[in-house]
Formats: C-alpha cells, sequence, structure tokens
C-alpha cells in the first residue's frame, strides 16, 4: 500500500478507481455535467468520464463558475466519488465543498504523480489521506500471492 499524507477539505471515506491527469481542468467549457465526462477538445482526458471515479488532478482553472459545474454533476449524479488535487485555489476548494465529496488537497508524496489510473484508491477526507490499495492491473487476490508478497501492495 502506498499511503500519502495531506490536508483534508471535505470529509468522508471513498474507496473507487482512480482517473489520473496532469493537467488542471476547466469547468465552464471543460466538462459536460450531464454525462460527467471531460469535453476540452486538447485535454488529455478529452471523452473520458469520470463519474464515480477519484478524480486526481493539478486543481481547477478558468472562472469562478468551475464550483458551480462541479455542483452541477452533484446534482445530475454523475460528480467523481473523490476529488484529490495538488494546487489549492479558491475555486478547487468552493468546488469540492458544493460538490459533496470526500477531498484531499496538499497530499505527498504527489498523488499525480504516484497515482496511475485503475488503482484502487482510498481517499480519507477526514484524515487527509490517499492511500493506493491496489495498483492497476493487479488481479491476483491475497490468497493467491506468494506467502512473502500478501499484505503488500
Amino acid at each position: 500500500m502506498i499511503l500519502m499524507q495531506g490536508r483534508g477539505i471535505v470529509g468522508g471515506v471513498v474507496e473507487a478507481p482512480a482517473l489520473v491527469t496532469s493537467e488542471p481542468i476547466s469547468g465552464f467549457g471543460g466538462i459536460d455535467v450531464a454525462t460527467g465526462t471531460v469535453i476540452e477538445p486538447r485535454h488529455e482526458l478529452f471523452g473520458v468520464c469520470f463519474t464515480g471515479k477519484v478524480l486526481v488532478f493539478p486543481g481547477a482553472k478558468g472562472s469562478s463558475g468551475w464550483s458551480g459545474f462541479f455542483q452541477s454533476t452533484r446534482l445530475l449524479g454523475t460528480a467523481p466519488a473523490a476529488m484529490v488535487f495538488t494546487v489549492m485555489t479558491t475555486k478547487a476548494a468552493l468546488g469540492a465543498i458544493v460538490t459533496r465529496v470526500p477531498t484531499v488537497v496538499g497530499a505527498l508524496p504527489d498523488p499525480v504523480v504516484t497515482v496511475r489510473t485503475d488503482d484502487l484508491v482510498r481517499v480519507d477526507g477526514d484524515a487527509g489521506t490517499v492511500a493506493v490499495l491496489t495498483r492497476a492491473g493487479d488481479t491476483l487476490s491475497m490468497s493467491e500471492k506468494p506467502a512473502g508478497e500478501r499484505g503488500r501492495h
């Protein structure tokens, strides 16, 4: 298991697959709130849905409307399961608060570098931690792993 310590912005605990991008996300014109999909044409996640995923990203870009768009994903049932971002801004913090999903900011080591898309992660907004529970593609159950590897991820 890999554990990252940061600061919780919104409390709660979620375990879900990660969706990671090294690029900030724009709310206005960057996401389709009805589908929870990134629609910014030049974004590396263009066409990818974040609904039900732990969204790991550097932070928000664009106008103060960012929070309103992410609040709309909550209202429409298309929000991410949790958010983890590295750069604290008022628009990102407000977006996390109105989206009402567990959120951690400023974790070390850097989650954008440490976490991989489809890793199973636990975000604990109360403790301010992000844990990689299972690496993407790791299909062995605990009982199938050699004895020396049990308990390690």
